[in-house]
């Protein structure tokens, strides 16, 4: 209980999902476009190439999706972080519900049904296990999405044995996993200053 209280969310007017994106937003102004998703990425520790990709796939891919009533698109491609829910797409975990709050049910059922290794860590090949399980018929753009961000996530964070931890996972899905890892690379850009 105090786990899904704590990732509920932090007030009324945000979600866990909005929490999960607001690291990208660079100038606090509630939309993302995709030099801040670029700049995001790179504050993380990603390469240039991966962050251009990533800034291009994610924002051309949600941005229509967080605009509703928008007829036209909108060639800057902003994140509405307000409308993030929206963007949910299909096969995926259901550690989001359909108003973006953390479902602790679902983030435990993951390790409860893949993580055969290691109790509280994922590693390669149990992921790829839980992508195919969560795969919906014909859901194309689902198993893109949930591929991507996972296999990122994945390359981005697993351990130096090769899993990708539980605190880790549950840290990516309210966003405060982004603020450790730039800090981290701050740290250790300052001490090879040194």
């Amino acid at each position: 209980m105090g786990v899904e209280s704590e990732f509920e969310a932090i007030d009324n007017n945000q979600n866990v999902l909005q929490k999960h994106v607001e690291f990208f937003d660079r100038n606090n102004d509630g939309v993302i476009y995709p030099w801040e998703t670029f700049q995001g990425f790179r504050a993380i520790g990603s390469g240039i190439l991966l962050s251009s990709v990533a800034a291009i796939f994610i924002n051309v891919g949600l941005s229509g999706k967080t605009r509703p009533g928008k007829k036209c698109p909108n060639l800057l491609f902003p994140i509405i972080i307000e409308n993030i829910k929206m963007a949910k797409h299909g096969s995926d975990s259901g550690v989001y519900d359909e108003h973006g709050r953390f479902v602790n049910s679902k983030f435990e059922e993951i390790f409860h049904k893949y993580a055969r290794t290691h109790p509280d860590a994922l590693t390669s090949d149990e992921l790829n296990e839980f992508l195919k399980g969560n795969r919906e018929p014909k859901d194309y753009g689902g198993w893109i999405g949930g591929l991507s961000e996972w296999k990122i996530l994945y390359y981005l964070a697993k351990d130096k044995d090769g899993l990708l931890k539980k605190d880790t996972i549950r840290s990516v899905y309210d966003g405060s996993l982004f603020e450790k890892m730039a800090a981290e690379k701050i740290n250790k850009k300052k001490h090879s200053e040194k």
